[in-house]
């Protein structure tokens, strides 16, 4: 009699238990309802580029406006991170690229001694003379001027880079003639480059991105499992010459791979 009481004890003990677990479990669901968000994962905000939008234009200066004016001393500065692959001075020997003395209004890919690339040499067939414009794009980036050329040096971005080299080789054996200034063409070079550097201001008076609007690249909530924003909203080695007139496409000294 005694073993069957104790038993029941056990027995009522463990019901009890398993039914006081299986109510908390229902009571909690109810209490801690929960609702699954509307779209899985998290919203990422994107600022959309307006039309027009875009790298401003780099097109040739005036070079009668520039060169009078550009710092031939900072050229000259410039200019050494040509050295390691060109020599400048009259008569000097070629290196890793040819000599650049008189490479303004020289042909592309004939100075003597040098073994220039394929893509150099035609270049030089289709255009007579190293012009400043040509120049000024060929040595913004060479490979991307003249394709297959074998001078690799990244290129000088900066415009003013390139107006104060070109000025101080100008100085260097040059038989280029500097033009008169033409007002109308700096005058259009300058407004294209305003033209499209403006292109991606946000008009005077366009709504601002509401506090607390999320940054960009940083999670929106968008449901109970969302995280909440934070955020509110002369180049090494190259060949010389100058061409015809071109104004799109430039080249400049070619230089060879070690």
């Amino acid at each position: 009699m005694s073993n069957d009481l104790t038993f029941n004890k056990v027995a009522g003990g463990l019901l009890a238990t398993a039914l006081a677990i299986v109510g908390l479990g229902e009571l909690s669901g109810i209490v801690y309802k929960f609702e699954p968000a509307k779209k899985p994962g998290y919203a990422i905000a994107v600022q959309e580029e307006t039309a027009g939008g875009g790298e401003a234009a780099d097109t040739p200066p005036d070079w009668g406006t520039v060169l009078p004016a550009a710092n031939v001393q900072a050229g000259a500065t410039v200019a050494e991170k040509c050295k390691s692959c060109h020599n400048i001075d009259n008569g000097g020997p070629n290196l890793t690229g040819p000599n650049l003395y008189g490479v303004e209004g020289r042909k592309p890919g004939s100075h003597a001694g040098f073994a220039y690339s394929s893509a150099m040499t035609e270049f030089g067939s289709k255009h007579p003379t190293w012009t400043y414009d040509e120049l000024y794009m060929f040595l913004k980036g060479p490979q991307a001027d003249i394709a297959g050329t074998k001078m690799t040096f990244v290129g000088l971005k900066k415009p003013e880079d390139r107006i104060n080299i070109i000025a101080f080789l100008h100085t260097k054996g040059s038989t280029l003639p500097i033009p008169a200034p033409n007002p109308a063409a700096a005058a259009a070079a300058a407004s294209a480059g305003t033209t499209a550097a403006t292109a991606t201001t946000p008009p005077v008076g366009a709504p601002a991105p509401a506090a607390g609007a999320a940054a960009k690249g940083q999670p929106t909530a968008t449901g109970s499992t969302a995280t909440p924003a934070t955020g509110a909203g002369g180049p090494t080695g190259a060949g010389p010459g100058a061409p015809s007139q071109k104004t799109a496409t430039t080249s400049g000294p070619e230089q060879k791979r070690p």
